[in-house]
């Protein structure tokens, strides 16, 4: 695939617009159960170091607090000024990874770590070092090159001199949240913020070392005009960052609460959204970055682009990554763990995460153990959404199924999609189209069997003799 091959289509994406997961994982979280717990967790660990060739470790903290709310905010975070809650939250993270670490062979290696949120410089550069050292002394911490310990970044609440700290602590790179730099978007969003803040933090990151750069920004906020986002894309554009993703905002506010604060009136419509990712995707290709996959863009010497063009790419929980074989450790309030073919979750509240630990117990809620067709449709989701598209005689190889006969009802849901050009079917292989990369969602919701249950007659079976 390459994946600088983008079209733009705004009669397909309108009619195309419907709500679907961003396959972070599969199955995803709402399927997770109660019934999964400290004990099954501690099967798929075991399970997991006696594979013939364990998988290397990432490890996901994560850091729940936030100094002001951001009105379109959808994480899972607490509003607070009192930095006393940072160390008891991290006296409390010590006894969670000391629970977990002795689980896992000391032989496997972590290969990545990444500090995420709410806002993980809620914390000062002292207490991420610490972390980060506590977590080498419980983990063993791979040597290699290309490991990497990264962290979300507010650059509201950084200052340019804690970026040399945090480099010195290992941390090579960085992804800052910007959304939009107009001053009304700003304000109708509760999040203001200056061009200059922004700036002056990716200069000392560059200036600390760190091997990469990533800039979030938002289409679809309140106020948000063409005119307006393009000055932002022109600004970043001149940043150049080393990737940059650019998530659709999704106003949901009975999910969300702080989404309620949003004046309505405000919101764009979807042919004035559209227009905004088209703005985005024409500017972006036109500067040389590639696409890579929902939402996300990367100059094309990037880790994330080379790690595409060789097939390594990965998707998970924390996004776009280039460590595709790895167990992932969740630590922290609602961090998800992917050990084996399991999800672990921690409790999303704080005070039941806490209750746990306190007990001396690994703070699992829910979870799931994968069948083996939740661990086919995952490997062909997660093709699809890396590589955009999906490998049909590799997958046949691979779970011993006669792949049209397996999927007789999901490539029935696909048809309309190939008729549409998002996809093309040809023996051995389906492919996203330049049309259809914008909407690999929409592609992998067809064969989401928790969307679509199969018929009756059609329970899937794994047949060994092709």
């Amino acid at each position: 695939m390459h994946p600088q091959n983008i079209a733009f289509d705004a009669d397909l994406l309108r009619r195309y617009d419907r709500p679907g997961p961003r396959y972070t994982s599969y199955p995803t979280a709402p399927q997770f159960s109660a019934e999964f717990g400290e004990a099954q967790m501690r099967g798929a660990v075991q399970a997991s170091n006696e594979e013939p060739i364990p998988r290397r470790l990432s490890l996901y903290v994560h850091v729940p607090f936030c100094f002001s709310p951001c009105f379109y905010c959808g994480c899972n975070r607490i509003i607070t000024r009192d930095l006393a809650r940072g160390e008891s939250y991290l006296a409390r993270l010590h006894r969670e990874a000391a629970l977990v670490a002795p689980l896992f062979d000391r032989d496997r290696e972590v290969i990545q770590l990444h500090f995420g949120g709410g806002t993980p410089n809620f914390l000062n550069p002292v207490q991420l070092t610490d972390t980060v050292d506590m977590l080498r002394r419980q983990f063993h911490f791979a040597d290699s090159g290309d490991r990497d310990i990264s962290i979300e970044i507010d650059p509201r609440f950084c200052e340019p001199e804690w970026l040399l700290a945090l480099a010195g602590a290992g941390f090579n790179r960085a992804s800052l949240g910007v959304q939009d730099f107009d001053p009304v978007v700003q304000e109708a969003v509760n999040r203001i913020q200056s061009v200059e803040q922004t700036r002056s933090v990716v200069d000392a990151c560059r200036k600390a070392g760190l091997r990469s750069v990533n800039i979030d920004l938002i289409y679809g906020l309140p106020a948000q005009t063409l005119e307006g986002f393009g000055r932002t894309l022109d600004t970043v554009l001149e940043i150049r960052p080393d990737r940059l993703a650019v998530y659709s905002y999704a106003h949901m506010p009975h999910l969300f609460k702080p989404q309620k604060q949003i004046d309505e009136s405000l919101l764009l419509d979807g042919e004035a959204k559209l227009a905004l990712l088209q703005l985005a995707v024409e500017k972006l290709t036109a500067a040389g970055y590639l696409y890579i996959g929902m939402d996300h863009f990367a100059l094309p010497d990037d880790d994330l682009a080379q790690a595409q063009a060789r097939g390594g790419l990965h998707r998970n929980f924390m996004g776009y990554t280039t460590h595709a074989d790895s167990d992932l450790i969740g630590l922290g309030v609602s961090a998800i763990s992917h050990i084996g073919n399991s999800f672990s979750q921690n409790p999303r509240d704080l005070p039941s995460w806490e209750a746990a630990i306190d007990a001396g117990k690994l703070p699992v809620f829910r979870g799931m153990q994968l069948s083996e067709d939740d661990e086919l449709r995952a490997d062909l989701i997660q093709s699809l959404m890396c590589q955009g598209e999906i490998p049909m005689a590799a997958l046949e190889r691979r779970y011993g199924i006669r792949f049209n006969d397996y999927f007789a009802d999901a490539l029935q849901q696909l048809q309309p999609l190939a008729e549409d050009g998002l996809v093309r079917i040809s023996p051995g292989r389906i492919e996203a189209t330049s049309q259809g990369r914008l909407l690999l969602r929409n592609i992998a919701m067809c064969f989401d069997r928790y969307l679509t249950p199969p018929a009756a007659d059609s329970k899937p079976r794994f047949s060994r003799a092709i």
